[in-house]
C-alpha cells in the first residue's frame, strides 16, 4: 500500500477538536506571510492548503521581482500595498534568512508615446514616495548596460527593485510561525464553510471538520470559490497564465538588473532579469485560460515571449534555455486587490485578487490582514513575548568559502557526498531541509528548498539519490516517494520480475 506524504506540522499545544481563534485558506507566499505576523499574537492559528507543499501554486511560477512600486496606480490598493511592502524586504530577508537581492530595474521606452508613459510612471513613483526613481538617457543607459537594444529611446530607472526566491521566500514564512505555534495541515483540501454561531465550520475533502472564530480567505486562483462557499459572491477570478524561459547559468552576465518594458493594458510586457541563483528568467506572455490547473507551455505563446524579449536584449542566448515554465495570476474581476472582510459575514477576511505585484505587497497585505483580524476578534490583539522573529539560516555549501566547507564536513562528513553536481547541494543540506519545521516531503520539496535538480540537467543526476535520501530519512520505501503532490509517484515498479527471487 502507497501513502500520502507527511501533511501536519505543528508548533501548537492545542488539543485536537478544539476551536482555533484563525484558519488561513491557502499556503503560497500570501497565506504563509499573514501566518507568520498573526504568529506575534497569542492566537491559534491553522493553515489549510490543498496541495503536498507550502508555495505549490502561483508562489512557485511567476517572475520572481520585487517591484520598486513606480507602475501599480497610487489610488490603488495594489499600488498602495506594493509600496508598503517593498521596504520590508531587507529586514524580512535578514530574519528570515532567504535570498533577497536589490539589483533595481530599468523600463525601456521605444518611442515617444513610450516616453510619455515613464513619465506618468515617474509622476506615480513621486506620489508614493517610491525613492530615486528618475528618467534615463539613451546614451546612460547604455553605458551601463551594453546588451540592451540600440533602438530605447530612455529608460525610467528605480533603484529600490529587486529579486528574491519567492518560494524560499514563503517557506521560510510558514517555517518561522510554526516554530511560533502556528499549525501547517497539507493535502487539506476545503470543500465547504458553513456559519456558526462561534464562528466557522469548515469541511475537507478528506471529510475532516474544522471550527475556527476567524477565516482568512488567501486561496489564490480559487479565492472566489471559497469566498462564495460562505459570502455574497462580489468578484471573479480570472487565471491569467504567464510562460517563462529559464537560462543557464552560463548566460547569467547578460543583464546584471531587471528590464522590463513599458507597461500596456496587458500587463507589465515581458521582462528580463537575473535571478537569485544566477539564472536569467524570460518571460511572461499574458493569457487568459480556463483552467485553474493549466500550466502548458505552448510553442506559440513561447515564440511570443522570444520575440518580445529581443526587443529589448537582442542577443539573449536561448539556446541555453534549461527549462520552461507556466505560472498562474489571480486576476479579479475587482482590478485590484481585495483585502478586508466579506460585507456580510464580518469574520470571514478576503486576501484575494493578487496578481503582480502580489510578492512585493505581501509583507504588507499580511500586516493590513492582521489589522481586520483584530477587528473581528474583538478588540486589540495580545502579543506574545515569545514571538521569535528568526529563522534559523541554512548552511549553503557551494557558497562557503574553503576553510568554511572544511569546517562543515568536518562538523558533518555528509557536507563531503555532493548530491546535486550542477549546484553542488550536499547530502547535509538534503537531509537537513527534510528535517525542518516544514520539511520537505517529495522530490520537489527538496528542491524547492535545497535546489538539487535546479540546474542545468534538471534533476538528470540528483534525483535518484534525493529519493534514496528522502526515503532513508521519512522510513518509507523508495516507491512510495512522490515527486510532488499526492499520487506524483516516480517508480511504478520492478522492470525486471524474477522467478524464484533470482
Amino acid at each position: 500500500m502507497r501513502y500520502g506524504p507527511y501533511n501536519h506540522f505543528t508548533g501548537s499545544r492545542m488539543k485536537r477538536g478544539e476551536m482555533y481563534d484563525v484558519v488561513i485558506i491557502g499556503a503560497g507566499v500570501i497565506g504563509c506571510g499573514i501566518a507568520r505576523e498573526l504568529s506575534r499574537y497569542d492566537l491559534s492559528i491553522l493553515i489549510l492548503e490543498k496541495e503536498g507543499d507550502v508555495a505549490d501554486g502561483t508562489t512557485k511560477a511567476n517572475s520572481a521581482i520585487v517591484h520598486a512600486g513606480f507602475d501599480a496606480y497610487h489610488k490603488t490598493v495594489n499600488g498602495q500595498m506594493n509600496a508598503r511592502g517593498n521596504p520590508m524586504y531587507d529586514r524580512l530577508a535578514a530574519e528570515l534568512s532567504f535570498p533577497f537581492q536589490r539589483i533595481g530595474s530599468l523600463v525601456l521606452a521605444f518611442s515617444e508615446e513610450e516616453l510619455a508613459s515613464l513619465r506618468e510612471l515617474i509622476d506615480n513613483a513621486n506620489v508614493l514616495k517610491i525613492p530615486g526613481v528618475e528618467m534615463l538617457a539613451p546614451e546612460t543607459v547604455h553605458a551601463k548596460h551594453a546588451n540592451l537594444s540600440q533602438e530605447i529611446r530612455g529608460a525610467l530607472w528605480a533603484p529600490t527593485g529587486g529579486i528574491c526566491g519567492p518560494w524560499e521566500f514563503a517557506i521560510a514564512l510558514a517555517e518561522n510561525a510554526v516554530e511560533n505555534g502556528a499549525e501547517l495541515a497539507l493535502n487539506t483540501q476545503v470543500t465547504g464553510i458553513q456559519k456558526t454561531d462561534a464562528g466557522f465550520r469548515l469541511s475537507t475533502a478528506a471529510g475532516g471538520s474544522i471550527e475556527s472564530r476567524v477565516v482568512v480567505n488567501a486561496a489564490g486562483v480559487y479565492a472566489d470559490t471559497i469566498h462564495n462557499m460562505v459570502a455574497e459572491p462580489f468578484f471573479e477570478i480570472h487565471p491569467k497564465r504567464g510562460q517563462y524561459f529559464l537560462l543557464d547559468k552560463a548566460a547569467g552576465d547578460i543583464v546584471d538588473t531587471v528590464i522590463f518594458q513599458a507597461p500596456t493594458k496587458a500587463g507589465k510586457g515581458v521582462l528580463v532579469s537575473p535571478t537569485v541563483h544566477g539564472n536569467i528568467i524570460v518571460g511572461p506572455d499574458a493569457e487568459y485560460v480556463e483552467d485553474r490547473e493549466d500550466l502548458r507551455t505552448t510553442g506559440p505563446q513561447l515564440d511570443y515571449v522570444r520575440q518580445a524579449a529581443r526587443q529589448s536584449v537582442p542577443n539573449i542566448p536561448f539556446g541555453m534555455n534549461i527549462t520552461t515554465f507556466a505560472g498562474l495570476r489571480a486576476e479579479s474581476s475587482t482590478r485590484d486587490f481585495i483585502i478586508g472582510p466579506a460585507d456580510d459575514v464580518p469574520n470571514f477576511i478576503n486576501a484575494a485578487g493578487m496578481k503582480s505585484p502580489g510578492l512585493s505587497a505581501a509583507p504588507a497585505v499580511a500586516e493590513e490582514v492582521v489589522k481586520h483580524v483584530g477587528v473581528a476578534l474583538g478588540g486589540e490583539l495580545k502579543e506574545r513575548k515569545d514571538f521569535n522573529p528568526h529563522r534559523r539560516p541554512a548552511a549553503h555549501f557551494a557558497e562557503a568559502s574553503p576553510e568554511k566547507q572544511a569546517e562543515l564536513i568536518a562538523t558533518d562528513p555528509r557536507f563531503a557526498r555532493i548530491v546535486c553536481r550542477c549546484e553542488y547541494v550536499t547530502e547535509a543540506e538534503v537531509v537537513d531541509v527534510i528535517h525542518r519545521k516544514v520539511g520537505a516531503r517529495s522530490v520537489d520539496g527538496v528542491k524547492r528548498r535545497a535546489r538539487p535538480g535546479g540546474g542545468r540537467c534538471q534533476g538528470g543526476f540528483c534525483s535518484p539519490r534525493v529519493m534514496e535520501i528522502l526515503a532513508r530519512e521519512l522510513g518509507t520505501d523508495m516507491g512510495d516517494v512522490l515527486k510532488d503532490g499526492p499520487g506524483s509517484y516516480i517508480l511504478t515498479g520492478r522492470t525486471k520480475a524474477v522467478e524464484g527471487g533470482m
